[in-house]
């Protein structure tokens, strides 16, 4: 590794190969050789004079790359395309003169962008799956825990840890139909000249419109697309990547909301994510268990959710049909807002497969604020003995009040029980209260609607992608 340079912690410690990959110079290259191929193939088959010969020629070079002579010829001209145009027909002597035929620049920029795009959005659609998967898991196994839920992050009303789990499921499916939906509507540019006109492949093609249009579906075709953008200048509109970006940035703000309430519920002592049996958790504090993998969760999509703004001001600021101010940009902000949530996706899979729940704490902390939620129904149980509900109201607060500063103020536990119990005009026993204080009768449709949501939203989905999941991430730091 190199120790003089700044090197992204990206590619050092977080984004996964096979994201990596899909922004290497061997990808993009290569990629670029299948795009002269598919061109010439096309070209070719709508009569233009390309042999068989040349194109098995540009076939037996496509992914041996000559870095050298390429980055020699960059040096002298200052242009990578027509640097990788050179060095390619130094392997291809018979075919150099038919690399690049009527394409401009973009032909290959573009549209190799373009499929990293359809590539990369694949591959995070496949880790969020793998992410709903583990937590669905999770949820299922825990639909019937009684938890406190909170509001203003003061306990509310019971929920269950099962159903807690399904909200953060159900946020990333939000974000997993988004980014299918943009898959859906990606197209590849296709070969639309220097301004958009195809005016060089007019002149090819001797005015033939026809040949063109079938010659750009051919072209689609051999790269996997279902067809080219109608219009454009010479590139693509830029938006393609804010609306990618900005999907991007709501998974990062999903994850972002898993991590923070687990980092709350770690303090709480009700769950944790997983610790390892060697890992330290402080330097000075050797008892300490820290979310170090939440936080950097939230951390990285804190990254993720600013960089959406550099391709919604690229996209703002193309001037007419062309202009390069996006091109610097472009190569860091896409490329690393898909490494983060790549990243951040690793990590989630890795966490959501190894949570750790405390179900005694989490007993423990519901009974301390249960007597209070349980006003209700003893007022409403005393009313059936013939007590007046007003008089029985008052007399709730007043108790309540008194047990909420024993607690708060002198550090004592809740004797919300003991007053009721002591108070005649409520007409019930401690064992009669123990059969109202359950806290499975506090969840309401709790359970229920996590058995739905697993077997009505989420089981189809998992049904769809069960050839992509098993996935398990093992961290390197």
């Amino acid at each position: 590794m190199q120790t003089d340079r700044y090197i992204s912690p990206l590619s050092t410690r977080y984004a996964s190969a096979e994201m990596q990959y899909l922004f290497s110079q061997d990808f993009k290259f290569r990629t670029w050789r299948r795009l002269w191929i598919a061109l010439a193939r096309a070209e070719k088959t709508l009569g233009l004079a390309i042999t068989d010969e040349q194109i098995a020629e540009l076939e037996a070079h496509r992914d041996d790359i000559n870095y050298a002579e390429a980055e020699a010829r960059e040096r002298e001209v200052r242009h990578d395309v027509m640097s990788h145009v050179y060095a390619y027909g130094l392997q291809c002597p018979k075919a150099a003169g038919i690399i690049h035929l009527g394409a401009t620049s973009c032909y290959v920029g573009d549209n190799t962008d373009l499929i990293i795009l359809r590539e990369a959005a694949q591959l995070v659609v496949k880790k969020a799956v793998q992410v709903v998967r583990n937590l669905s898991a999770f949820a299922d196994r825990w639909k019937d825990t009684p938890c406190l839920g909170y509001t203003h992050l003061q306990p509310a009303q019971l929920t269950t840890v099962g159903k807690r789990a399904a909200l953060w499921i159900n946020e990333l499916l939000m974000d997993i139909d988004e980014l299918e939906f943009r898959l859906s509507r990606l197209q590849l540019l296709g070969s639309k000249g220097t301004t958009g006109t195809q005016a060089s492949f007019l002149e090819l093609f001797g005015g033939d419109e026809g040949k063109i249009q079938e010659m750009e579906r051919l072209i689609a075709d051999e790269m996997g697309f279902a067809g080219v953008v109608p219009v454009s200048g010479q590139t693509y509109s830029r938006k393609v990547d804010a609306q990618v970006l900005n999907t991007l940035g709501g998974i990062a703000q999903s994850a972002s909301k898993f991590a923070n309430d687990l980092r709350i519920l770690q303090n709480f002592k009700e769950m944790e994510e997983p610790f390892e049996a060697h890992q330290i958790g402080s330097s000075a504090m050797p008892y300490k268990r820290n979310p170090m993998r939440s936080e950097r969760i939230c951390a990285l999509a804190r990254y993720v959710m600013v960089d959406t703004l550099n391709p919604a001001f690229t996209a703002a600021t193309q001037w007419f049909e062309r202009t390069l101010d996006d091109s610097a940009n472009k190569r860091i902000s896409v490329a690393e807002g898909f490494l983060a949530v790549d990243s951040i996706l690793n990590i989630m899979i890795n966490v959501c497969d190894g949570l750790v729940v405390y179900p005694k704490v989490i007993e423990q902390r519901v009974m301390r604020e249960l007597p209070f939620m349980a006003t209700e129904n003893i007022m409403m149980s005393a009313v059936k003995k013939g007590g007046n509900r007003q008089q029985l109201h008052e007399k709730l607060r007043v108790h309540a009040l008194a047990a909420a500063k024993r607690v708060k103020e002198e550090g004592l536990e809740n004797d919300m029980i003991d007053r009721v119990c002591a108070d005649p005009a409520f007409q019930i026993t401690k064992e009669e209260l123990a059969g109202v204080l359950k806290p499975i009768h506090y969840v309401g449709r709790s359970v229920e609607q996590t058995e739905e949501f697993i077997r009505d939203v989420i089981g189809p989905i998992l049904e769809k992608n069960k050839d992509i999941l098993g996935e398990k991430v093992q961290l390197s730091v």
